[in-house]
Formats: C-alpha cells, sequence, structure tokens
C-alpha cells in the first residue's frame, strides 16, 4: 500500500510540475495558424457551379452605384459600364486580377510574433462587429457602449492566447462626432493590444487622420508601410449588388496609405441575399470577385482579404440568426470557395443570437467555431463576446470564449497518427508484466501538455470537489478573470512622449 500510494502522489506532483512549466510557442497544443480544410460541406461540383454562376451574375447583373473614381478604375482595367449605370466584369476581367491578387498574405502585429500568416487554410480567430451594447452579466442588462469598453476588449484581447486579432468589436456610442470616434477607435485599440487590429472608418475625409496617428504610433511612415499592424474593414459593397460609395473611396485611400483591407460582403439570406444557402454565398463570391478587381486594378497584389460574410434569417421573425447549424453552413462553405480562389478569407462565426452568456450561447459559440475552424477559414471574425445577433458585445463571454476556441482548436489540429503516437510498445510494456495503468509512464507526462488543452476557467471537478469550493459560478469566475487583468496596467502602452503628441494633435477621450 505505502508504494503503490508514493507512485501515485510522485505522478501528480510531476504532472503538476509539468503544467507549471512555460511551453514554448510551438510545442502548445493549439495555436494560431493550425491547418483546417477537413470539412468540406460542398462539393467540387458544388464550388464549380457557385463560380460559374458568380461570373455569370458579374457578367450579366453587375454592380451599380460606384463612385466615380471607381468607375474610372474599374472601366480602364475591362470592366463595362452599362447604360443603366452598372458596372459589368467581363469573365476574363475576372480571371486576369484573380491571376494578380495576393495569395499569401501576413497581417503584422505591433509585435512580430502575433503577425498572422493567412496561407492556404491557417486558421486564425479573433473578434468583429459593430455592436451598440454591452452585456452586463451582473444586472442582465445592455448599456450603450464606450470607448473604455472597447479599450478594455483589447487589454482582455493581449492576453487571451487563443484570441489572435482584435478586430474592432463595438462602436463608441459615447463620441458623437464620427471623426474622433474613428480616431478613438484607432487609439483605443492599439493601446490595448500589441496583437493585429482592424478598424473602421465611417467617411473617407476621415482617412487623413486616422494614417496620421497610425505613422504617429509606428513612429514614421516607413516603418508604418513596412509592418502595417492595422487593416480597414471595408463594407465595400450594399447588397444586392451594388457598390457602397463612401466605404469604396475609404478603400481607395486606405490602399493608397499602405493598409491592407477586408472586402467585406454582408448579405442576409432571404433579405438581402438568396433564400438558399447556395445562392447567399454565389451572390457574397461575386460581390467579393468584383472587390478582387477593384483592389488589383488599383494596386496588384495589394494585400486583401476576401470577405465573404452571408447571414442567415430567422424568417418566423426576420431577426438575424447568427448561431443556427445554417450559419455555420455557409460560413464553412464560404471557406471552400476561399480555397477554391486560393485566396486568404475571412467569415463571421461564433457569435451568438442568446443575450447572456448561457448554454445557447455555448452550443451556438461552438458549433460555427468549429466548423469555420475545420473548414480552413483563414480569418474566423466575431468568434468570441458577441451575443444578440451582434447587437451586445460581453467582456466576461470573450473571456469564456477563450476556452470555447481552444477546444475549437484541438478539433482543427486533429489526430496524428505516427509510429510513436500508436503506442504498441507502451501498451506491450503496461500490460505485459506492467502496472495496468498508463498514469506514470513517460510518454503520458510528456504529452499532457501537448497532446491535451487544458479549459482555462472551465469546471472539470467532482460534484464533491465543486461543492467544496463554494460551487463556483463560470460567468463570475470570468468576471474576476477580467477584474484581474483591468487592474494591471496595459502591456499596449505607448511611450509616454508619443502618447503626449497624440493627445496634443487629437481629442483622445480616455483618461492617461
Amino acid at each position: 500500500m505505502t508504494a503503490r500510494t508514493s507512485r501515485r502522489a510522485g505522478g501528480r506532483q510531476a504532472r503538476q510540475a509539468l503544467r507549471a512549466a512555460p511551453l514554448a510557442k510551438d510545442s502548445r497544443p493549439v495555436r494560431a495558424g493550425l491547418e483546417g480544410g477537413t470539412y468540406k460541406p460542398l462539393t467540387p461540383e458544388g464550388m464549380e457551379r457557385i463560380h460559374q454562376a458568380a461570373l455569370d451574375a458579374l457578367e450579366q447583373i453587375g454592380l451599380a452605384d460606384a463612385p466615380p473614381s471607381g468607375v474610372e478604375i474599374m472601366t480602364k482595367a475591362g470592366a463595362i459600364l452599362g447604360d443603366d449605370g452598372r458596372l459589368r466584369f467581363p469573365r476574363a476581367l475576372v480571371e486576369d486580377m484573380l491571376s494578380k491578387a495576393a495569395k499569401n498574405i501576413t497581417l503584422c502585429a505591433r509585435d512580430p510574433q502575433h503577425d498572422l500568416n493567412l496561407a492556404g487554410s491557417r486558421v486564425h480567430y479573433g473578434t468583429a462587429g459593430a455592436a451598440v451594447h454591452m452585456v452586463d452579466v451582473d444586472g442582465r442588462e445592455y448599456r450603450d457602449s464606450t470607448v473604455q469598453d472597447l479599450h478594455d476588449a483589447a487589454r482582455i484581447v493581449d492576453q487571451l492566447d487563443n484570441i489572435h486579432f482584435l478586430q474592432r468589436p463595438m462602436v463608441c456610442r459615447d463620441i458623437p462626432d464620427n471623426r474622433e470616434m474613428d480616431l478613438n477607435s484607432i487609439y483605443a485599440s492599439v493601446t490595448g493590444t500589441k496583437k493585429h487590429i482592424g478598424v473602421s472608418f465611417t467617411e473617407p475625409d476621415f482617412v487623413d487622420d486616422g494614417i496620421e496617428l497610425l505613422h504617429m504610433i509606428a513612429g514614421g511612415e516607413d516603418n508604418w508601410r513596412a509592418r502595417p499592424f492595422v487593416s480597414n474593414s471595408n463594407c465595400f459593397v450594399v447588397p444586392p449588388m451594388k457598390f457602397a460609395t463612401e466605404s469604396c473611396e475609404v478603400m481607395e485611400k486606405v490602399i493608397a496609405a499602405g493598409m491592407p483591407v477586408l472586402l467585406l460582403s454582408a448579405g442576409m439570406a432571404t433579405a438581402t441575399a438568396p433564400p438558399t444557402l447556395a445562392g447567399a454565398i454565389v451572390q457574397a463570391v461575386a460581390e467579393c470577385l468584383a472587390g478582387v478587381v477593384y483592389v488589383n486594378a488599383i494596386k496588384p497584389g495589394h494585400p486583401a482579404i476576401f470577405g465573404t460574410w452571408p447571414f442567415v434569417v430567422d424568417l418566423r421573425s426576420g431577426a438575424m440568426s447568427g448561431g443556427s447549424g445554417e450559419q455555420a453552413l455557409m460560413t464553412a462553405g464560404c471557406a471552400q470557395m476561399h480555397q477554391f480562389y486560393g485566396l486568404p478569407g475571412g467569415a463571421a462565426a461564433g457569435f451568438s443570437d442568446a443575450k447572456l452568456p448561457d448554454m445557447q450561447a455555448g452550443w451556438e459559440q461552438m458549433c460555427s467555431n468549429v466548423m469555420a475552424g475545420l473548414s480552413g477559414l483563414n480569418m474566423v471574425y466575431e468568434a468570441a463576446g458577441m451575443h444578440a445577433s451582434l447587437l451586445g458585445f460581453c467582456h466576461e463571454s470573450l473571456i469564456l470564449g477563450d476556452d470555447i476556441i481552444g477546444q475549437a482548436l484541438r478539433c482543427v489540429r486533429g489526430i496524428e497518427v505516427t509510429e510513436d503516437a500508436v503506442s504498441l510498445d507502451m501498451m506491450r510494456s503496461v500490460c505485459l508484466g506492467g502496472p495496468g495503468h498508463y498514469l506514470g509512464e513517460d510518454q503520458t507526462l510528456s504529452l499532457m501538455q501537448t497532446e491535451y488543452v487544458y479549459p482555462t476557467l472551465g469546471d472539470r471537478t467532482s460534484p464533491k470537489e465543486w461543492a467544496e469550493v463554494g460551487k463556483p459560478d463560470l460567468v463570475q469566475a470570468a468576471k474576476a478573470r477580467k477584474e484581474a487583468i483591468l487592474a494591471e496596467r496595459s502591456r499596449a502602452h505607448l511611450d509616454p512622449e508619443v502618447d503626449a503628441a497624440i493627445r496634443a494633435r487629437f481629442n483622445i477621450h480616455l483618461p492617461k
């Protein structure tokens, strides 16, 4: 008995010591850029049919409402302006621009260890959206979102291993001036995290000030252009099949400034996109192909993300149903189309229709995040923190989403089958004269941190242990972690002299 107790205690101590030791980034069981692509809801024939239908739509229907500058740019490249004011795109033009488009993109971060390589089917999860409310988990209420909320979200993202980038998830509703809101959104995000950031511009006239601010943060224009750590989320189309005039003008300006762009098409199936899942994907693909023509006619090879974001509507109410299985399927199908073209792509997953971080939120977030990752989606946007069909954002849910995405990434990684992994020698040793279990084996100890993902907050205790520690609540545990993160100084703060210069030049709303 004594020997058995000693062996078990020693094994526990060894496991605890192993878990306490930090792992090298490339040894972690999950990490940014794992290869997906094993899940394929579209057949090869289905992808080809979607491609041909998208080309037909561009050639026969075209897009309306391009700005005069865009008309000039695209007609010079070979688009045809009809008497009805719509630009149409011959097949040969689309194929030519696809051949010029950037295939491998690296989205830079202020800290190079967080750079994102979007080649192939490498998967990255992050935030996004334009929520107008914050979720108060204690009061079970919604309130207007503020610039402080955005800054706090960025600070939380900076410390979550499985959230790989921050695209602005909420609107700063406490800043009524749109120019100041855009500039403060940049400042709040950049000073909260050193990971890659995505932002939007409300009007073309605000871009120059935003780029000036980024030059100041980067230490000059040359440094910015060498490593642009902020991209532009650009809703360049208004589905169905119309350009968003002002957003197109924004896009032209940010391309000239060296900023990567997300070409975002966000039609609503049954409302602003066809009611079938395949038809909604066709329209999104056609609109984004028009964006590929636009971008590469301006600057061949400029970094652009193929942002097919079709959404689903609950036909009983007309409300968005972002947590549905249909949404997960469309997102996965879009990822396949990105790979069909060999283009870096992004789509929405992981957001919930639930109003609070509850069981509904958990199943909805996990379903689409897993399917997006397995399909090999390069950029999984809105993957954590987003509730109420994109109307509400929750800091506690963002923290819980880090655990969800960790499990999703483990599914993406899959099962490695090697000679060592099949473990026949160890089975022989344990079963023929060994202890009859694998707990103390060297391979068990060596793999416990690299083969398995352990949730940070997820509760795996027994009911007895759970009761003994006071029956902890998951949301309250997330709240405690949020408070601990926000109690520390931001790790992404700027040099004091740079910060002072920025505050002298712009009206920064965040306190020093």
